[in-house]
């Protein structure tokens, strides 16, 4: 009797490991099949809110020179979707990105609703939208750098790539700088609301040390969420 029961219940036992291994096999597929289509509803997403965005801007100049960027980025990113798939974790933030570029291009970065409200929360002085842009300016192309040089070069996780990915932001915020410089060469007073100083004489180096916040802050929360979806995508490739 005993050794029925106890035959019983070890059969018990391994039906529900059958179970749950087939549960989640199932489930794990359903998230790779999510997670496979994460660039198809990040792009129409993005779409929709480019079309809000480009509805009646605040300046139709600064419009196009915020949200160059995202007209850029949208056709390359589907372009290399097959043949160049990036992780969903980068997929994700340079969505993100966007929606903070395209908010500031329909508004102007210094007369964003959002930025008025922290603004008389914390009895600032200026509107700081445009810090928060600067801030994800660093956090998506860390991720960005470190991807293309862990797939397309000899480096490997560590310090040294951890210098060498700052030292890409750093480099990047510098050249936006350049180029936010070139437009109010070229425009005069029309790219104003663009370069959105606010009166702030340290509004460029606050926007690099932003960057480098994010950049910063973006390897030490997601490096290790990041090689784990790297390894997946290899995977694949291989």
């Amino acid at each position: 009797m005993r050794i029925w029961t106890s035959h019983c219940s070890s059969t018990i036992f391994e039906i529900n490991i059958i179970k749950k291994s087939s549960h989640d096999a199932s489930l794990a597929a359903k998230n790779q099949k999510a997670l496979a289509r994460l660039p198809e509803v990040l792009l129409a997403l993005t779409l929709v809110i480019l079309l809000w965005s480009n509805i009646g801007p605040k300046d139709r100049l600064t419009w196009f020179l915020e949200v160059s960027p995202v007209l850029i980025a949208v056709p390359l990113l589907t372009y290399t979707w097959k043949s160049f798939p990036l992780t969903p974790l980068l997929y994700s933030l340079i969505f993100l990105h966007a929606v903070i570029v395209m908010i500031g291009g329909h508004y102007t970065y210094s007369e964003v609703p959002a930025g008025f409200w922290f603004q008389e929360q914390f009895d600032l002085q200026r509107n700081h939208y445009d810090r928060l842009g600067h801030i994800a300016q660093g956090f998506a192309p860390a991720i960005l750098a470190r991807e293309i040089l862990l797939r397309k070069t000899c480096l490997q996780t560590g310090k040294m790539l951890f210098f060498i990915v700052i030292s890409i932001c750093l480099a990047f915020s510098a050249f936006y700088e350049l180029l936010e410089w070139w437009a109010a060469l070229l425009y005069g007073g029309k790219a104003q609301a663009f370069l959105a100083t606010q009166g702030d004489i340290w509004d460029t180096h606050w926007d690099m040390l932003f960057a480098l916040i994010g950049a910063v802050s973006s390897l030490i929360l997601f490096s290790k969420l990041h090689d784990r979806q790297l390894r997946k995508v290899l995977s694949v490739e291989s």
